[in-house]
C-alpha cells in the first residue's frame, strides 16, 4: 500500500512541478529574455537524467527503506542516510531542480528559469520552516549530527558511512 501512495503522490506533486506547470508556462508564450543555445540545448538531458535517477531514487529509499512515503502526511518512519542521502541532505529536491535546469537548457526558456528560481525559493522556505523543524523533532540528536555533517544543497565529495547518521532504534 504505502508503494501505491508513493506512486500516486510522485504523479501528483513532482509531476505538477515538472511537467503540468512547465507545459503551461511553455504554451504560454511568455519570453522575458532570450537564451538561444543552440545545438547546445542538448547539454541540459544530463542534468535532467540525473536529476531523473536522484528523484526517483530518493522516493525509492523512503518507501522501501525508510518505510513511508516522500508526502509530508506520511513521512518515513526509520531516519533515511543512504545512498543520495550520505552526500545531500535534499536529494529530493535537488532531483527536482536538476530536472528543472534541464528543461530550461532544452527548451532555451527563460521563463522556465525563473520559474525554477521560485520553485528553488520555496524548496529552501519549506525545507528551513517546516522540514527540518520536524526532522529534528523526530529523529533527535540522529538528525541534528546528520544535519550537521551533510549540507543542505550543494554535495559533499566525501561519503559517510549510513550507520553513522542511525540511532539505535533506527538500525
Amino acid at each position: 500500500m504505502t508503494a501505491k501512495k508513493t506512486l500516486l503522490f510522485l504523479i501528483v506533486a513532482p509531476g505538477t512541478v515538472l511537467m503540468l506547470i512547465p507545459h503551461l508556462l511553455l504554451q504560454s508564450g511568455y519570453r522575458l529574455f532570450t537564451l538561444a543555445l543552440g545545438p547546445l540545448r542538448w547539454i541540459g538531458l544530463a542534468p535532467a537524467i540525473a536529476g531523473s535517477a536522484m528523484l526517483l531514487w530518493s522516493f525509492w529509499a523512503f518507501t522501501f527503506i525508510g518505510e513511508g512515503t516522500p508526502a509530508p502526511n506520511d513521512p518515513p518512519k526509520r531516519f533515511v542516510a543512504e545512498g543520495f542521502y550520505r552526500f545531500v541532505r535534499n536529494p529530493m529536491y535537488v532531483g527536482i531542480l536538476l530536472v528543472l535546469l534541464g528543461e530550461v537548457l532544452i527548451y532555451q526558456s527563460s521563463v522556465l528559469l525563473v520559474y525554477a528560481v521560485l520553485v528553488f525559493l520555496a524548496f529552501h522556505l519549506f525545507i528551513v520552516f517546516y522540514e527540518e523543524p520536524r526532522l529534528s523533532q523526530q529523529f533527535g540528536e540522529t538528525y541534528l549530527r546528520y544535519k550537521r555533517e551533510v549540507p543542505r544543497w550543494w554535495p559533499r565529495m566525501l561519503k559517510a558511512s549510513s550507520q553513522d547518521h542511525t540511532s539505535e532504534q533506527d538500525r
